[in-house]
């Protein structure tokens, strides 16, 4: 039951709502109606950048559901930190401001009205960098959770191919089991998967002893006769569901939709169905105008519809996408490089707490993304420190993110995203990474002193053979390079449209020059709102200071940069494999 009606909200710029009692859905004099999913900050502006605290309210009338033994509320994205009351009582925290989180509401009643309360709070740590706004609010649905004795959570079907060379195929069952009410039980599953040609292949497991209130992981697998594989190019969906029942009763049903392929590293290359990858796509940032990430239907459509005219095999993103919009990319065929937001995160990761926090974001991410088949590479970081091993807190943050990965994961490679300069020995901590991302700005940006410059794009392809002579093993696609764009002028003019024209077509021509790098992904496919006064990041400044991103091929306003083009004849050309 997803709570979309009857939300009002109240800015509480004095942080007094607290002291007031606002928690218990009274006091506050500004309560007016809103929209969630939305934000409290939909205008970038710099006043606002640093956060405040920002309340929500609604009542719901719960269902009166037979066999129901216990409720949950589950919050898809409240940015950053989320309080939330039931009925009058706090029932829990959301901490991680993207990621999904849920919490048991024992004090639900069914049948009658219920009275929930979130406290947002966006306040910014200042010693925490995010390459995009601050955005605050409950971003994404809200649901309401009935459980019977036996619920399954984090339910993912995983594909496990073989091709030699043609492929036979299993799905692996994955998930947590939790019993509720008071005495042990056993539970069935059955998982019915159905292909595009509707045939049908089924498979059951039984899980006994179920003791009240145990958590136990799901993890068995079945068949798929004759498999239907999912790429790119066709972009074939089952239909899976699964079925949990207690004494031959269902107790709960989930429907996903599964997308049968393989993704390895092997030998340095990344293969989607045993076939090497020859990406080309853009990045996103979820942003719109006048809602910053909260995203509308219409939004992710269009979205999806850009990348489709772009020719785009790829995107990518800093954080979990919203799960509506991946489910347009599994449908549209489109893969997605994508990564837990711990970014620049170098001194947090001094510290046990730190580490901590960013693989629970990590596992978190993992969860949610795993059942989607778009997914191409669970990449654990961005742009920490170029020398992880001569920093301890990053290198075991890392070395323990690549086997987390894996453990939730494994039909996925681990991968990395790095930010590259001259001048760094290599690294043993990259070896444990299945692919790099290579962000590269090399003939943008002017790099660090100390033999560390980028200022000369020719030295690009240098920096990539260097890499691959590093780690031979290792699959490298680049996963960020851009240039910002916001006026005509000479192709040598940075800032102006045409040097962007020109700084894609060189690094693309690299690229492909280079048998060993299996993509590029541009920064990115829209502009978004990204810090007040932000400049371009190049020096000396090449656009007047303002808070929006300028690197984007579509401006903030949607229209399309002649880059955009550029991109889409470059993007149609190049096959989706090597070799062809």
């Amino acid at each position: 039951m997803v709570l979309s009606d009857g939300w009002e909200f109240a800015p509480d710029f004095a942080i007094l709502g607290l002291a007031q009692g606002w928690q218990n859905g009274h006091g506050g004099a500004q309560w007016r109606p809103t929209t969630v999913p939305g934000v409290f900050n939909a205008t970038p502006l710099a006043s606002a950048y640093n956060g405040t605290v920002g309340w929500y309210r609604t009542t719901f009338t719960a269902p009166a559901l037979p066999g129901v033994l216990s409720w949950a509320l589950r919050f898809e994205e409240v940015r950053r930190t989320a309080t939330v009351w039931l009925n009058g009582a706090m029932i829990g925290r959301g901490t991680d401001g993207y990621t999904p989180f849920t919490l048991a509401a024992p004090n639900v009643r069914p049948g009658q009205p219920n009275q929930l309360v979130v406290r947002v709070d966006n306040r910014k740590p200042t010693d925490l960098r995010e390459g995009w706004w601050n955005w605050g609010g409950i971003l994404r649905p809200v649901s309401l959770v009935p459980a019977g004795a036996v619920r399954i959570s984090d339910l993912a079907l995983l594909p496990e191919l073989s091709c030699h060379p043609t492929c036979t195929a299993r799905v692996r069952v994955s998930g947590t089991a939790t019993a509720y009410g008071s005495t042990a039980v056993d539970a069935t599953m059955a998982v019915k998967l159905t292909s595009p040609a509707g045939g049908v292949s089924q498979g059951a497991a039984t899980l006994t002893g179920l003791a009240p209130g145990q958590s136990r992981t799901v993890n068995w697998t079945m068949s798929v006769s004759s498999p239907d594989l999912w790429s790119p190019g066709h972009a074939a969906l089952y239909d899976g569901l699964t079925t949990v029942s207690v004494g031959g009763t269902p107790v709960q049903t989930v429907n996903q939709q599964v997308g049968l392929r393989s993704i390895r590293v092997r030998h340095g290359k990344l293969l989607l169905n045993g076939r090497e990858l020859n990406l080309r796509g853009a990045s996103i940032i979820e942003d719109m105008p006048g809602q910053g990430p909260a995203l509308t239907d219409f939004d992710m459509d269009q979205i999806v519809q850009e990348l489709q005219a772009l020719h785009a095999t790829v995107t990518r993103s800093h954080y979990l996408l919203n799960d509506a919009l991946l489910d347009r990319l599994d449908r549209a065929g489109i893969l997605v490089w994508e990564q837990a937001p711990v970014y620049h995160r170098d001194k947090q990761l001094r510290t046990a707490a730190g580490r901590a926090a960013a693989l629970l974001t990590l596992r978190r991410t993992i969860l949610a993304d795993r059942r989607h088949p778009s997914v191409l590479v669970n990449s654990v970081a961005n742009e920490l420190s170029p020398t992880p091993d001569k920093v301890p807190g990053t290198r075991a943050y890392e070395l323990a993110a690549a086997k987390l990965s894996r453990q939730l994961d494994p039909s996925r490679p681990v991968a990395l995203d790095v930010l590259t300069y001259t001048g760094f020995g290599p690294q043993k901590t990259f070896k444990a990474f299945d692919a790099l991302g290579v962000n590269t700005y090399f003939g943008w940006y002017t790099g660090k002193k100390g033999g560390h410059s980028t200022a000369d794009l020719a030295a690009l392809e240098t920096y990539l053979n260097q890499t691959h002579r590093r780690y031979p093993n290792t699959a490298v696609v680049m996963t960020e390079f851009g240039a910002e764009a916001t006026r005509h002028g000479p192709p040598s003019e940075k800032g102006s449209y045409e040097f962007q024209e020109a700084y894609l077509r060189n690094v693309l021509g690299i690229v492909s020059r280079l048998h060993f790098v299996d993509g590029a992904i541009y920064w990115t496919l829209r502009e978004f709102a990204v810090k007040p006064d932000w400049t371009g990041g190049a020096s000396p400044a090449v656009v007047i200071p303002s808070p929006i991103h300028h690197k984007g091929l579509i401006s903030y306003d949607g229209a399309a940069k002649p880059a955009f083009l550029l991109a889409q004849t470059l993007f149609g050309r190049t096959p989706l494999y090597k070799g062809h």
